[in-house]
């Protein structure tokens, strides 16, 4: 709550006090015998009281003081105590002591009351934010506490029924063990992909700039010598930005389009290209399940996942061997991943080799991002990382079950669906005339902003950059545009906000979002592939999308000679 108390019994000092602050936009409300205070203080409710030392002295010492110990444990009501200068404050004083009060003197100076005020509902709603975080995190050991209790509760039962088997007994410590090792293990997956994805999303901005900047030079210079280097910095470009990839990936911050998927489809039609990528030294097996169901998926990314396995199966195997590939229907899933999934049903996708395996310690940190045990410049140490992402993002878990010497198995367990298996149909490249358009670009990056900018210009249109949603939304109220070229995630306004507030409006101007990634968790499904730009993008691509998001609009043909 926002709403200010008053407590000032004599003359007109509520109702100056009260003109001053609702002009200053507070809610106030008049609290002439101190009554709602001593309520709202141990509720935690208001956002500050103004009260005179007069209504201080009247107010019963006790039960103040008393009012004031019962707060919650994340508040320190805020008090703004107006005394008149030089006055006698000895008998409030022991009130104050326990009191958080700013005091001000009067007659006072408008400003100065205003100002407390405000500060004092900015120290309230911090408070509210802590208060806020202390419940989650409350709410969190709590759920913790009573996991643990449940797990206490059950291993004492157990040991209750079987206390004559006591190698049964041992084993059920064991799994506790496990269980608690693998919540562990989740809880740093889960830190590590925040940390990396919050690392590729600042990273593809920067990349942006060097790719967008790199790309007009390649179209303004015409020294070979000087072209050379900078197709050079493009390819390394674009190796950085395939990093960041795999790091949103493993992140989960990727956008996915899963569909219906006949598993025994995809990985059918990847068979020529798994002997190409895998060479003749290894053996391909499949073993398909033939009722094999539907599984929700982005096909796109499952084979690239499947690629990757295979190409890391074929690694392990130095002199040659066999990788088999395997699908079945889960209507039970395993022990061992039944506590990391929703229940339902699921398919399960496996790769398996006859390689040497994986010892504990590295089995153990396989799903890391850049954790490899490959040479020196032979991998990146993503491909794992990037496949447990995607699988935790699609609804679903990775999981490897390997031993020295008896090679290694790769799952992928995938919601099963009852939608209807869908096809990709052919595009069909189109071409499109060159349009005259004027476009507003919105980034709150000045470096991509900047970029974005000069490339729309090389591309022939008007462009016009603004760096925060409000002055956008200004320019879009006053002048004619074509189409809107918005970042997504900015401070205050995202890009999808803006969107809204333009449709709410009845502005039906084509929008382009430009993201490092977009993920439908944090914006929603209105953002289809069509209309995303990402980051890092060349020219080419942002050429791509201003004409496909024109294309609908009535803009005149650009005159020619």
């Amino acid at each position: 709550m926002k709403r200010f108390l008053v407590v000032a019994p004599a003359g007109r000092d509520a109702q100056v006090i009260q003109q001053l602050l609702e002009g200053a936009g507070l809610e106030v409300v008049v609290d002439s015998d101190g009554e709602l205070l001593l309520s709202a203080l141990p509720e935690g409710l208001a956002a500050g009281a103004v009260i005179t030392d007069d209504a201080l002295s009247r107010i019963n010492r006790e039960r103040i003081i008393q009012a004031i110990a019962d707060q919650p444990p994340w508040s320190d009501f805020p008090f703004l105590l107006l005394v008149r200068r030089g006055a006698d404050r000895e008998g409030p004083k022991a009130v104050e002591a326990k009191m958080n009060a700013t005091i001000i003197e009067r007659p006072l100076h408008p400003a100065s009351l205003i100002s407390a005020a405000r500060a004092a509902v900015r120290a309230r709603e911090r408070q509210r934010l802590g208060a806020e975080h202390l419940d989650e995190r409350n709410r969190a050991e709590k759920k913790l506490r009573e996991f643990a209790d449940t797990l206490e509760q059950k291993v004492a039962e157990r040991t209750r029924e079987l206390a004559s088997a006591n190698d049964r007994l041992t084993a059920e410590i064991a799994e506790r063990e496990k269980a608690e090792a693998r919540l562990v293990q989740a809880q740093k997956m889960e830190a590590i992909g925040q940390l990396t994805g919050g690392i590729a999303h600042d990273f593809n901005n920067l990349l942006t700039v060097v790719v967008g900047s790199l790309d007009l030079v390649l179209r303004k210079s015409g020294e070979e010598a000087v072209l050379r280097l900078v197709r050079n910095a493009l390819q390394a470009s674009e190796r950085g930005a395939n990093l960041t990839s795999q790091l949103l990936a493993f992140s989960r911050r990727q956008r996915l389009s899963p569909v219906a998927l006949d598993i025994n489809a995809v990985i059918g039609g990847m068979r020529d290209l798994l002997v190409r990528s895998i060479g003749p030294q290894v053996e391909i097996e499949t073993k398909l399940q033939s009722d094999v169901w539907p599984a929700l998926a982005d096909p796109t990314q499952l084979e690239v996942m499947l690629l990757n396995l295979a190409i890391n199966a074929r690694d392990a195997m130095i002199d040659g061997g066999q990788i088999v590939i395997g699908t079945k229907n889960m209507a039970a899933l395993p022990e061992q991943v039944a506590a990391e999934l929703d229940d339902g049903e699921y398919v399960c996708i496996s790769v398996s080799d006859d390689g040497p395996g994986m010892p504990p310690d590295v089995l153990a940190h396989a799903f890391e991002p850049f954790f490899t045990t490959k040479a020196h410049g032979k991998g990146t140490g993503l491909g794992l990382a990037q496949l447990y992402g995607f699988a935790r993002q699609s609804g679903g878990i990775a999981k490897i079950q390997s031993e020295v010497g008896h090679g290694t198995t790769v799952s992928i367990f995938l919601p099963r669906t009852h939608e209807r298996v869908t096809h990709n149909a052919q595009s069909q490249s189109r071409t499109h005339p060159t349009r005259r358009a004027r476009i507003l670009v919105l980034d709150d990056d000045d470096d991509v902003r900047t970029v974005t900018c000069e490339s729309i210009r090389e591309l022939g249109y008007e462009v016009v950059a603004v760096g925060n949603a409000a002055e956008a939304l200004k320019r879009l109220a006053g002048e004619h545009f074509d189409l809107l070229i918005t970042d997504v995630a900015m401070p205050g306004m995202t890009g999808v906000e803006v969107a809204r507030h333009l449709r709410s409006e009845g502005n039906t101007i084509p929008i382009v979002f430009s993201s490092g990634y977009a993920d439908v968790q944090s914006f929603g499904e209105e953002l289809s592939e069509e209309v995303i730009l990402r980051k890092p993008f060349r020219l080419t691509d942002i050429a791509a999308r201003i004409e496909t998001a024109l294309e609908p609009s009535s803009i005149r043909e650009e005159a020619t000679a």
